[in-house]
């Protein structure tokens, strides 16, 4: 168990969900700068700001920003793959791990927590990237963007990783970077710490988020006593 003090006394919380990249997966800027880069070769302007809009949502629903930005003849798919392959040289075998990331997930094993992966990633995705960091063995249900029906911010991927965890939301704490999965866990009644990563907490933010901590390192002081 964890506890958290709140305005209503000191909470035990037994299940943490992460979101993965932003918060394991130092990732974001670098498939950011993987579009910039392929943008820049094909004239495309302003795809730096087209990418911040999809921080935190599914495949599909990026696309279906990308589309809307430039239009229904963009051509996706040819952009997607050619970002892909440059951002995969980005990294030699395995993802860069965002620092304290086993440190938190060995002391939450040590507190008997409950951990799960919400990811709007495809399930298959999730499973590669942990399992060739070393980290998949941590997690005990890993739920997904093409597992849900509705993307963040809609709370569904957060509620659905608390039923397959055996939780009840209230019992949750959720880490997250992006605006969007702060809105979905906000919208689930989680308690949610924000990392943030590349886009800094505004004041819905500050809100919405139950505490904003710097690193999972501060996470991890945080919860190793009575936050």
């Amino acid at each position: 168990m964890i506890n958290i003090k709140t305005d209503k006394g000191v909470k035990e919380y037994n299940t943490v969900i992460f979101d993965m990249d932003g918060v394991i997966f130092d990732t974001e800027r670098l498939y950011i700068d993987s579009c910039v880069e392929i943008g820049n070769k094909y004239g495309i302007k302003d795809v730096e700001e087209a990418c911040y809009k999809c921080i935190g949502v599914t495949s599909e629903a990026s696309a279906r920003i990308m589309l809307d930005f430039y239009g229904e003849d963009f051509p996706l798919e040819k952009f997607r793959d050619e970002v892909y392959e440059l951002f995969k040289k980005s990294f030699e075998e395995k993802l860069p791990v965002k620092n304290g990331t086993e440190e938190l997930l060995k002391y939450l094993k040590e507190k008997a927590v409950k951990i799960g992966i919400a990811s709007s990633t495809s399930k298959s995705g999730v499973e590669r990237e942990l399992a060739q960091a070393g980290l998949i063995d941590y997690f005990d249900e890993i739920v997904c963007g093409d597992m849900v029906e509705k993307s963040k911010p809609n709370p569904d991927i957060f509620l659905k990783a608390a039923e397959v965890l055996g939780s009840r939301p209230e019992d949750c704490i959720v880490i997250e970077d992006s605006f969007n999965g702060i809105r979905a866990a906000h919208n689930a009644g989680m308690f949610c710490f924000m990392v943030p990563d590349i886009l800094q907490p505004d004041d819905e933010m500050k809100e919405k988020a139950s505490a904003i901590m710097d690193s999972l390192d501060e996470v991890r002081t945080a919860l190793s006593g009575t936050f």
